[in-house]
C-alpha cells in the first residue's frame, strides 16, 4: 500500500508523493531538485518511470522512462525551442524520430529518420515514431497533472 508524504533532503531536494513499503518513491510524485529541475509523474522503485522532467536550463522532456532515464517514446524540447520527437534509449536519442527547429522547419535535408548518438544515420519517414512520441508526451502530461 502506498504512503503519501513529503521529504526534504539535506541537499535541498524535495519529494512530495507516494512511497512503497520498502521506503522507495513509488507511484505518483513530484521531485524538485535544489537547482530547480523538477520531475512530476510516476516513480517505480525510486526511479522516474513516466512523466515530465523540466530542467533548470528551460529544457523539457515529456514521455517514457526506464531505470530513471529517457527510454521509449517521448518529446525533448530544448530551451531554444528545438525539439526531438521520437525514440530514446538509455537516456539518449536512439531510434526513429524527427527534429523540429524553433522556426518550425526540419532542416535541409529534412532531419527525420533513424537516429544514433544524436545524428541521423538513415533518412526515412518516421511518422509512426513521431505519433507514438506525441502520444507518450500526452500521457506523461496526464501523469504530471494527476496529483492525488
Amino acid at each position: 500500500m502506498a504512503t503519501l508524504c513529503q521529504v526534504k533532503y539535506d541537499e535541498g531536494d524535495v519529494y512530495d508523493g507516494e512511497w512503497n513499503d520498502e521506503g522507495k518513491r513509488h507511484g505518483w510524485g513530484n521531485l524538485t531538485f535544489a537547482d530547480r529541475t523538477k520531475y512530476t509523474g510516476n516513480f517505480s522503485s525510486g526511479l522516474f518511470s513516466g512523466g515530465v522532467l523540466s530542467l533548470a536550463d528551460g529544457s523539457r522532456y515529456e514521455g517514457e522512462f526506464a531505470n530513471g532515464k529517457y527510454h521509449g517514446y517521448g518529446v525533448y524540447t530544448r530551451a531554444d525551442g528545438m525539439k526531438f520527437e521520437g525514440q530514446f534509449a538509455d537516456g539518449k536519442v536512439s531510434g526513429f524520430g524527427l527534429i523540429t527547429f524553433a522556426d518550425g522547419t526540419h532542416g535541409r535535408p529534412r532531419n527525420e529518420g533513424q537516429f544514433q548518438e544524436n545524428s541521423v544515420v538513415n533518412r526515412c519517414n518516421a511518422k509512426d515514431a513521431v505519433r507514438k512520441a506525441q502520444q507518450a508526451a500526452h500521457v506523461a502530461r496526464g501523469h504530471a497533472g494527476a496529483k492525488k
